[in-house]
């Protein structure tokens, strides 16, 4: 099946089912897809979280772990599913601590044009954590301002969005 360059973004809150959904549609559009995690080791609770997620996927996967630097992969060819941009972002907010926001998506976006450059499918996971209210919290506030400009970002960017609701899949954007 010949793989054409096209960008999916499945978004969502927590347990909404973007992962299995992604998992799904990234087999049916290819035999071998590509699972790039961006998830950083937190703590004892998030090892099990990302075990369980790696026990959920079966052979026919190829598993590249990457906690900022996606574009360093050559991908070219392949269905690949980026999860999650929202763990992605993470690690730039903390890594890039004191900078300004603006600098740390332009960082983001740059290393994003990279990536989807490749001659490939890309479908990536992303969390919608601006839809709960304003937290009273500064550091929780600025990072939901990043990623949300980030998704804007990716959206505007995507053929398709799809909004995930209690496991069912919602059309934004087709």
């Amino acid at each position: 099946m010949p793989i054409m360059r096209k960008l999916i973004l499945i978004t969502g809150g927590e347990r909404s089912g973007k992962s299995t959904y992604a998992e799904h549609l990234a087999l049916s559009l290819s035999p071998e897809p590509v699972y790039m995690a961006t998830a950083r080791v937190w703590d004892d609770e998030f090892r099990e979280r990302i075990q369980r997620h790696q026990e959920r996927r079966g052979p026919e996967w190829t598993n590249i772990e990457e906690e900022k630097f996606l574009s360093h992969h050559d991908v070219a060819g392949h269905v690949v599913l980026i999860d999650c941009l929202t763990l992605w972002a993470t690690n730039w907010f903390f890594d890039m601590e004191g900078q300004p926001l603006d600098t740390i998506l332009r960082q983001m976006e740059d290393e994003l044009e990279r990536l989807f450059s490749q001659d490939a499918t890309f479908i990536v996971v992303t969390n919608e954590i601006g839809m709960g209210g304003v937290s009273p919290n500064k550091t929780q506030r600025q990072f939901t301002d990043l990623l949300g400009w980030l998704n804007q970002h990716v959206a505007k960017l995507a053929h398709e969005v799809v909004l995930m609701v209690s496991g069912i899949p919602v059309r934004v954007k087709s």
